[in-house]
């Protein structure tokens, strides 16, 4: 009589991994059998794995400037394959999955140094009672794509794409799609970043009845921000902003300074007719005007009030965060 495993007992086959091709198996033993192996795997794992590390050639020499002792003499001429080779350090994971993790999680820290504090960054912990929200900028339209609605249904096209559809995010009508305009978005989505930053402090100011140039001395603005590249091609930003006293996350802001009087200045400085980028026309292509898009979200992030390290929404941000790290750009939270 026939007996069925139990799962304590059941085996599972261990995937075999497809076999080297004989010039890399080949080249494999050469560097394992090499002299100077232990050096070179000691500079691999000094890159963490990187796929596509720098290769340095070269020597350096120190020398006293009093007596010309040498102090120091260094050459690559002695390293494996007379190269030195550091990480590429690039973030995106599609190019260097290591590198782009190392600074994922660089990322991860900042961000959470923000809004927790962490003494070895010298950002108290009192930082998680500051106002803070979570904001994300847009692109504008520059024609309709196929997509995956929030809500349901199906796409504009009449098909319902599936997560990894090839064709999402590609335009319905190529013809018609400005493709132009979304390369110039993305070349200038750095300036409008900065006149969206300069135009919230003039916000917060009306607000608090200051003129702009005495803001400084009442609170700073401190933020941490990233830029994801949607499947449409465009660039959106992800940003933790948060309101400190005059001299940073050490000390307080003032009591006008709520989480409601930053999500309102946050608001007003996206939409205000300042936050624009005006390009000249070239060649055959119109003189544009870029402003964010529609789509803005403002979330407050929640205060520490139970004493817990870190709440379970400031997670799932931190991790939209270091998800969305395959191009960023940061301040010191």
């Amino acid at each position: 009589m026939a007996h069925r495993a139990s799962p304590a007992t059941r085996k599972t086959r261990t995937p075999t991994p497809p076999p080297l091709d004989p010039t890399t198996l080949r080249d494999a033993l050469r560097v394992a059998s090499a002299a100077d192996y232990t050096r070179w795997e000691d500079q691999i794992r000094r890159t963490g794995g990187c796929s596509d590390p720098i290769h340095l050639t070269g020597w350096t020499l120190h020398k006293d400037k009093t007596t010309g002792e040498t102090l120091h003499r260094y050459s690559t001429a002695t390293e494996p394959g007379g190269r030195l080779r550091l990480a590429c350090g690039n973030r995106r994971a599609s190019r260097c999955p290591s590198c782009a993790w190392t600074y994922a999680g660089g990322t991860y820290h900042l961000i959470r140094a923000g809004l927790a504090g962490d003494d070895r960054r010298d950002i108290p912990a009192a930082v998680r009672d500051h106002p803070r929200v979570f904001t994300t900028l847009t692109a504008p339209s520059f024609g309709p794509v196929h997509n995956r609605p929030d809500h349901g249904g199906t796409c504009r096209c009449g098909t319902p794409h599936t997560l990894d559809a090839s064709e999402l995010g590609t335009a319905l009508d190529p013809n018609s799609y400005d493709y132009a305009g979304a390369v110039l978005f993305n070349n200038y989505a750095g300036q409008l970043w900065q006149r969206f930053t300069t135009r919230l402090r003039r916000e917060l100011a009306a607000r608090a009845g200051l003129p702009r140039r005495e803001l400084a001395d009442h609170l700073r603005v401190s933020y941490g921000k990233v830029a994801e590249f949607q499947k449409r091609g465009a660039l959106h930003f992800h940003a933790v902003i948060r309101l400190d006293g005059p001299d940073g996350p050490g000390t307080p802001p003032p009591a006008w300074a709520t989480v409601g009087l930053l999500t309102d200045a946050a608001r007003a400085a996206a939409a205000h007719s300042y936050t624009s980028v005006s390009v000249p026309a070239a060649a055959d292509q119109p003189a544009r005007t870029f402003r964010w898009g529609r789509q803005l979200d403002v979330r407050p992030v929640k205060a520490f009030g139970d004493g817990s390290d870190i709440t379970e929404q400031a997670r799932r941000l931190l991790r939209g965060q270091v998800r969305h790290q395959s191009r960023g750009e940061h301040r010191h939270p």
